[in-house]
């Protein structure tokens, strides 16, 4: 069964923030995922971001539960997030995966504590996941 290309564009509250939200670009191919992110609150929404990190990650045949990933641009307060995401999308999925990210956990409630920033890479790999066409993952 062929899977045609598909684009979805969403936007998750970050959470534990009054008005900071994460908006996500997911482009599906039938041999890959592209997953675009960053983040902004009401008044940034028209200001441009920095580059953020750009990921690559694909599934092990012989290690499946560890995918392998490289990374194609770094941007330090970045890339951690985005190399997990990807390698969580790749494990789940079993498709190679692109990740760009320039979310600023930082402006979360709590200042970007590591349990915000689990939540985020739940939420966000949760829909994901969801917003898969079928056959896909």
């Amino acid at each position: 069964m062929a899977v045609h290309g598909s684009i979805a564009q969403l936007s998750i509250p970050l959470p534990q923030s009054l008005d900071t939200r994460v908006y996500l670009r997911l482009s599906t191919q039938a041999k890959a995922i592209v997953l675009c992110l960053t983040t902004a609150s009401l008044d940034q929404l028209a200001g441009p971001k920095p580059m953020g990190s750009f990921v690559y990650a694909l599934p092990d045949r012989f290690n499946p539960q560890q995918p392998l990933s490289t990374t194609l641009f770094s941007h330090e307060p970045t890339i951690e997030f985005a190399t997990r995401l990807a390698k969580m999308i790749a494990r789940k999925s079993q498709l190679p995966v692109y990740v760009t990210n320039s979310m600023i956990v930082a402006d979360a409630g709590m200042g970007g504590t590591v349990e915000e920033e689990m939540d985020v890479l739940r939420a966000i790999v949760k829909l994901t996941l969801e917003r898969l066409p079928a056959g896909i993952a």
